[in-house]
């Protein structure tokens, strides 16, 4: 998987490679695919912005 920080993955990177050691390199693939698309429609949904990190949303 490629990190583009060059420091700490962030929490999907990190979420993606703790499936890899747990059932395999094709099924969190297929995992971390699957999320992105979940993530994907739930913003698409309710038009919110994505966030690397799993912070509080910032007041507007």
């Amino acid at each position: 998987m490629v990190m583009l920080n060059k420091g700490r993955p962030n929490w999907l990177t990190a979420w993606a490679l703790n499936v890899a050691k747990r059932r395999g390199k094709r099924r969190a693939t297929v995992a971390l695919a699957r999320r992105i698309g979940v993530i994907l429609h739930r913003m698409w949904q309710d038009g919110t912005e994505f966030r690397s990190t799993r912070s509080a949303p910032e007041a507007v």
